[in-house]
């Protein structure tokens, strides 16, 4: 997120991780179940007016290529 949000904030995304980055704003991470839950996050984030700036997937299980 664009805005700058202390760990206080993480009751609101069900105990994810936040925390600042290098431009100010604020890093938000912890796993993502499905996409009813990734939807829940957003529509938290529309409904308090934050600024989404980038949505990045990591996999957990990285595939090795041979």
């Amino acid at each position: 997120m664009a805005e700058n949000l202390s760990q206080s904030w993480s009751a609101w995304f069900d105990g994810m991780t936040i925390s600042g980055d290098a431009c100010g704003g604020s890093l938000l991470t912890g796993e993502v179940r499905d996409q009813a839950d990734l939807f829940g996050i957003l529509l938290i984030v529309r409904d308090l007016g934050l600024t989404l700036v980038n949505v990045i997937r990591v996999d957990r299980n990285p595939k090795v290529v041979k």
